[in-house]
Formats: structure tokens, C-alpha cells, sequence
């Protein structure tokens, strides 16, 4: 398969918020082009695109997976359900053995097996050692699977072929979010899953220096003679117009799929469907770091996305010297950003098979209108973006 890349820009203005916390609660920085920045890291900005997917009802819930320490527990769960018959420690023993078949090394958490002790209750469920991500359909494959040697679960598993589908199926039919942000177990290299998706740190087009809000909270039962707070605190932020930044291997995407998630759609229907979703995830995601504080509800003021077949290409150098206004920093930040991806394109793109949409709003943004093709609204572009992946990859390599 040629090889298909998909870069997605934004620049996103947030009020005074706390995104995404360091530490020591600060709001994560960074210095570039000598200056510090705001910065929200991408694992935090990863994981609000995975919520986003289940929030927006973006997939369906069998093509999502679910990243927990408790697989145990979620497989006996899926044990059950296949088999209401099956006692709950009986499909928690069936769980466990058949997770370790898998190559995932499991114990009984020291603080909940002392606390359980303690209290003279029931032992707690073992867990993974480390966060395990599975698709649904996985965990219905091992569950199945359990149950086929619930007679005998050490002596069905003693078998080498029983042992090795266990692993199989730990590593089949990936969900979306799976394919594109990967998995990584310590202890079983073989399931890895390399990530189609990289997601830069959203960094501020400009410098930024963190601020803190002291704050007090009056006690309601107060009578008049009794003044002061109740409580006292502070509580750091900061506000910035935001780059952010992924890139999408549409190819690795597709390898990772496999040959789709349902047997009666074309092959390339999930891989356009994951690509939709991810765009418009990517767009109005939003880190939920200390927002009933700061209510940082925004949206992006512009969006470029950009299929190709050269490699990926950020934008971010176009703010390596920061931009600088006693106003606002959109406009310039938009007109840099055109600036700047007309240059790098002329130079390193490919313009016969780049393909390149723009969302924005406002006239601040009216420059970046002339990379592209205007989409009106976000569902409009993440279409236009799936259409066209889809026909990419009916193409001959």
C-alpha cells in the first residue's frame, strides 16, 4: 500500500484555564523560540479525543476499546454475560487464567488484598500490572474462549494450541482507538500495536507567563459577627491562542484495521469511518483539566487539514519567533500560519497529490482561506476528509 499521510492543524484560543496540570498544579510549559509556552501535553489531548469518540456517540461502542488495570474483572464480566450460569468468582478464576495465557502478568493489589483481609471480606480480583488496552471484540474472543475450557481451565490451557489462541486473540481485530493510538504491553511485545497517530504538544503561538488567582469561599452559616472566610486558596492558569498539531498514517491506520470490523462493508469503510471520527474528535476535543474552575469552552478559530503521500509536515516553526501584539494573537497567528505553509509546501510538499480543506471562522483567519478548499462546517470537513481517504486507498499501490 503507498503510503498516506494526514496532517491536521489548529489554532485554538483558550481563556484563562488550567488545561493540564504539572506537579505542582501549574499549568504545563515549555520554552521554544527562547520563551516560555503554554503547553498542553499530547497525552492529555490523546485522551480527550478517546473520550470525546464514546461522549459524541462518534463510533460504535464495538469498535472502541477500553484501556483499565481491571481486564480481570471486565472479562469476568463479559463471562457472565455470555453465560449467566457461570458463578462470579468461578468467571473471575476463568478471567484471570486466560489473561495470563495471554501473555499479561496479573496479582491481587497489595493494598486491596490487606484492606479485604482486614475487613474479613471476600478476596479482591487480581489485576494487571500495568494499563491494558483491548477492543470489545477482543475481550469476546478471550471470553469465549474461556468458557470453551471452563470444565478444566488449567489443564484446557496446558495446551500449547489453546495457550497460543489466547494470545491470538488478545491481538486480532483491533478497535479504532487501538489502531490509532497504539498499545504497548511490557511484557508480551508481540500484541504491540504501532500507532498510526502522532499528536504533537499544543504549544502558544506567543509567550506566556502563568498566573495565580487567590481565591476565598464564605462559610453560608455565618452570622455577622463571625468575618473571615471559610476557606483560602490559589489556583494557577494561564490563557493562549494554541498550535496544535497531528499527523495521521492513514496506511498504518488501515494495516492495523486489518481487513475491516464488520464482514459486510468494503474494506475501505472502517478505515474511512476511523479517519471521520478522528478528525472531528481532534477538532472539538478539549482537555477537562479544572474547567468547572474555568469553563474554557472553545472551539478552534481555524482548522487545515492536508492528505499526502510525502511525509508529514508541522507547522509549528512558523512560531519559533513568538508572535507579538498588544491586541490580540489570532490574526497574526493565522497570517503567519498561511505564511508560513505556502513556503514549506513550495518547497518540500507535493502539490499534485496533496489535497488540502480549511474550516475557520472570523475574519482574522480570512488568510488561510487561500491554502485550500473551505468546508462550512466541521461535519462537512471531516466528510470531505473520509471521502477522500477511501478513494485513495481503492487505488492500485
Amino acid at each position: 500500500m503507498n503510503r498516506i499521510f494526514l496532517d491536521v492543524h489548529a489554532l485554538q484560543t483558550v481563556p484563562p484555564s488550567n488545561l493540564n496540570r504539572d506537579d505542582t498544579g501549574a499549568p504545563k510549559t515549555a520554552v521554544y523560540g527562547g520563551v516560555p509556552r503554554a503547553r498542553v501535553s499530547s497525552q492529555a489531548w490523546k485522551r480527550a479525543i478517546r473520550t470525546y469518540f464514546k461522549e459524541e456517540h462518534l463510533l460504535d461502542p464495538a469498535e472502541l476499546g477500553v484501556r483499565t488495570k481491571k481486564v480481570v474483572e471486565l472479562l469476568a464480566d463479559r463471562i457472565t454475560g455470555l453465560d449467566p450460569s457461570v458463578a462470579r468468582e468461578t468467571a473471575l478464576t476463568l478471567a484471570d487464567e486466560v489473561v495470563k495465557a495471554a501473555g499479561i502478568k496479573t496479582e491481587v493489589p497489595k493494598r486491596k488484598a490487606d484492606q479485604a483481609k482486614k475487613d474479613a471480606g471476600p478476596a479482591p480480583a487480581p489485576e494487571s500490572k500495568y494499563l491494558v488496552f483491548l477492543s470489545s471484540r477482543q475481550l469476546d474472543g478471550l471470553a469465549r474462549h474461556a468458557l470453551e475450557g471452563a470444565a478444566d481451565i488449567t489443564a484446557f490451557l496446558k495446551s500449547k494450541e489453546n495457550k497460543a489462541r489466547a494470545k491470538e486473540l488478545a491481538d486480532m481485530r483491533h478497535s479504532v482507538d487501538i489502531a490509532l493510538f497504539g498499545r504497548m504491553v511490557a511484557d508480551v511485545a508481540d500484541i504491540n500495536v504501532d500507532a498510526a497517530v502522532q499528536v504533537a504538544h499544543a504549544l502558544s503561538v506567543h509567550r506566556v507567563d502563568n498566573e495565580s488567582d487567590y481565591y476565598t469561599a464564605v462559610d453560608d452559616e455565618n452570622t455577622d459577627e463571625e468575618t473571615g472566610a471559610g476557606m483560602i486558596g490559589t489556583v494557577d492558569f494561564n490563557s493562549a491562542t494554541l498550535y496544535r498539531y497531528a499527523a495521521l498514517g492513514v496506511h498504518q491506520l488501515a494495516a492495523n484495521l486489518g481487513q475491516g470490523l464488520r464482514e459486510d462493508e468494503p474494506r475501505t469503510e472502517p478505515v474511512r469511518r476511523a479517519v471521520e471520527a478522528f478528525v472531528h474528535a481532534f477538532v472539538s476535543s478539549l482537555p477537562t483539566g479544572k474547567i468547572n474552575t474555568f469553563g474554557h469552552h472553545t472551539q478552534p478559530d481555524a482548522v487545515v487539514v492536508r492528505l499526502r503521500t510525502t511525509r508529514p509536515i508541522s507547522y509549528v516553526a512558523a512560531f519559533e519567533d513568538p508572535v507579538r501584539s498588544d491586541g490580540g494573537h489570532l490574526r497574526e497567528a493565522a497570517d503567519r500560519l498561511a505564511a508560513y505553509a505556502a513556503e514549506i509546501e513550495r518547497a518540500y510538499g507535493d502539490p499534485e497529490t496533496t489535497l488540502t480543506w480549511v474550516l475557520r471562522i472570523g475574519p482574522a483567519t480570512l488568510k488561510l482561506a487561500e491554502l485550500g478548499t473551505e468546508t462550512g462546517t466541521q461535519r462537512e470537513l471531516a466528510a470531505a476528509v473520509g471521502r477522500a481517504v477511501a478513494e485513495r486507498l481503492e487505488k492500485p499501490a
